[in-house]
């Protein structure tokens, strides 16, 4: 299933994606994407519905987050060798784990909002891995069996905040607009191997990154496994689980950086894909 939430920030409506392309609505049947809906019985309950009896949503509504309710928005750092290498960056022998902040997160066609005096905007197309029931202490051969399913993140990454002030990466990457994610929440019944999926991201329509998650160095199992055993991950809970090479940090001989009036588009393969505008901060 592909399921979505859709309606202005702040007021989303469940829904789900039908075979045809037509959103239908869920919010008769369950309050939101969140807690017990994403559960192996709450999906199942959905997969069980007719799409046709449910009602059809006109026009092209806009998409937010296709989750809410988390209590964690976790992001894994330096995951593939290749990215580590363009960033000058010793592969690490265990996950670098960071937060991004809950106001990052934002629907996956928003406007990314370059900060204010920011000089170093950075893209970085990502797995999710969406969390369907609490995890603590699993295995990682328990580990997806705490998944409800997969979707396309940005993580959005501002890098002297990043990298060049106080050495903490949750203030270069936590700015308002900074998670995008989306279009969907894809469940993990279509997504036999998450461990082999094409992504992309474009910028302007210059293709910079084009990887595969068969490169990461630790895999969604292992991750969903080490996280657990430092933070308990609660249904709706998101984890970015790293980035291919291709980031505006990496170019050579001269890294490249988002400025306002741009266009991303990226994607994952059977996850849909995001289109963004940069825009500049006014307030």
């Amino acid at each position: 299933m592909k399921l979505l939430r859709y309606g202005p920030p702040g007021q989303e409506r469940p829904g789900m994606l039908d075979a045809s392309g037509t959103i239908r609505d869920l919010s008769g049947v369950i309050p939101d994407l969140a807690g017990e809906a994403l559960s192996p019985a709450g999906l199942a309950r959905i997969a069980a519905l007719d799409p046709a009896s449910l009602p059809a949503v006109s026009g092209t509504p806009r998409l937010g987050p296709p989750v809410t309710g988390m209590k964690n928005l976790v992001c894994i750092g330096l995951n593939y060798a290749d990215h580590a290498a363009e960033t000058g960056a010793p592969v690490p022998k265990e996950p670098i784990v960071f937060l991004k902040s809950l106001g990052a997160l934002s629907g996956p066609n928003d406007d990314i909002v370059i900060p204010r005096n920011s000089v170093k905007t950075d893209w970085e197309v990502e797995l999710a891995v969406i969390i369907g029931t609490r995890a603590k202490y699993v295995t990682e051969e328990q580990a997806l069996d705490h998944v409800a399913g997969y979707a396309v993140g940005n993580d959005v990454s501002e890098r002297e905040w990043q990298s060049e002030r106080g050495m903490t990466w949750d203030k270069g990457k936590g700015f308002d607009t900074f998670g995008p994610l989306g279009p969907w929440l894809v469940t993990k019944d279509e997504v036999p191997d998450p461990q082999n999926l094409a992504m992309f991201c474009e910028v302007d329509g210059v293709r910079m990154q084009d990887g595969s998650t068969r490169t990461m160095i630790f895999g969604v199992k292992t991750l969903i496994s080490y996280v657990s055993q430092c933070i308990t991950l609660h249904p709706g809970d998101v984890i970015f689980t790293g980035t291919p090479p291709g980031v505006g940090l990496g170019k050579k001989p001269t890294p490249v950086f988002l400025k306002p009036g741009q266009t991303l588009r990226l994607g994952i393969e059977g996850l849909g894909e995001q289109v963004q505008r940069t825009v500049a901060y006014e307030g």
